[in-house]
């Protein structure tokens, strides 16, 4: 696929992750974990500001109803970031001992949220219900729980596990919310770099970043590739749609404590083009969680 890729905002994120646009804002929100961070980008204006600058990590988010966003942070704590302030909502207390990675909202409202491994045992994928109740979403231990999607058809639901190099698929209840069925969907150990964030677009295809690969992906619902785009960041970490029409693809990529001249010349960066002729994506689902 030959695209211009736009190197939109210069910073020098040492994790960026996480991109998402807020269509009632027309803005793309995106954080830098480890250094609590939550960056705005502007299209209309072309600039971008740090709306938060805070010592507690910031692993992903969502945008809630009423537009607020939803972040989920270090020592399991959950907040609304709403007026430019952060809100505390609820702590989850078998993650107080890690930080929040990834999260997405599903069609009811409810969170999926993966937290990191420590020396206390593996990372964990919990399901924030809309009444702030807590729920391990599976069974399984993971090395890294990151990228997560939806099928368009509403009926699966896919999860990466960075380390073990595969993005998995299960069987999505949306009445419960369960997870039931899970099997690979893209087994990548034979690959370079290490799956990351990722999104589905309107059509089902996967797009997945890759971590110290330099790359993103796209791959067919069947699990065959499809493209494969290069980018100046060693670390590319997360890509999302976002734009009128969604016709956009915005990707995040990170410094990790590296330099330039080693992890590349747009190590840190944010960027942006344009979505192949056909290709959209879809607004993220919403969540609904109860903040008081």
């Amino acid at each position: 696929m030959d695209v211009d890729i736009e190197r939109v905002t210069d910073t020098h994120c040492a994790t960026g992750e996480g991109p998402l646009w807020h269509p009632d804002e027309g803005v793309l929100y995106w954080t830098d974990i480890p250094n609590g961070r939550l960056y705005c980008y502007d299209p209309a204006s072309d600039d971008y500001e740090r709306v938060l600058d805070d010592d507690v990590a910031l692993g992903g988010f969502t945008i809630q109803e009423d537009g607020s966003l939803l972040c989920f942070r270090g020592g399991g704590r959950v907040d609304q970031f709403v007026g430019g302030e952060i809100v505390p909502v609820t702590v989850v207390d078998a993650a107080t001992h890690t930080r929040f990675n990834d999260v997405i909202a599903d069609p009811e409202g409810r969170v999926y949220a993966g937290t990191m491994p420590t020396s206390e045992g593996p990372g964990r994928l919990y399901r924030l219900n809309t009444d702030g109740t807590v729920t391990e979403a599976d069974e399984y231990g993971y090395d890294i729980p990151n990228g997560m999607g939806f099928t368009p058809d509403g009926e699966h639901f896919y999860v990466t596990e960075s380390n073990a190099k595969t993005v998995y698929l299960y069987d999505y209840d949306r009445q419960t919310g369960r997870l039931t069925d899970r099997r690979p969907f893209l087994d990548l150990t034979g690959e370079n770099g290490i799956p990351d964030g990722m999104t589905v677009d309107a059509t089902g295809d996967v797009w997945s970043a890759r971590w110290n690969g330099e790359v993103v992906v796209r791959y067919g619902s069947d699990g065959t590739e499809r493209d494969r785009l290069s980018f100046p960041a060693k670390k590319v970490s997360c890509v999302t749609f976002g734009g009128p029409g969604y016709k956009d693809i915005y990707v995040a990529t990170a410094l990790d404590g590296g330099d330039r001249s080693t992890e590349g010349d747009g190590a840190g960066a944010l960027f942006r083009f344009d979505a192949p002729n056909g290709v959209t994506g879809s607004p993220e689902f919403r969540s609904a969680v109860e903040t008081e």
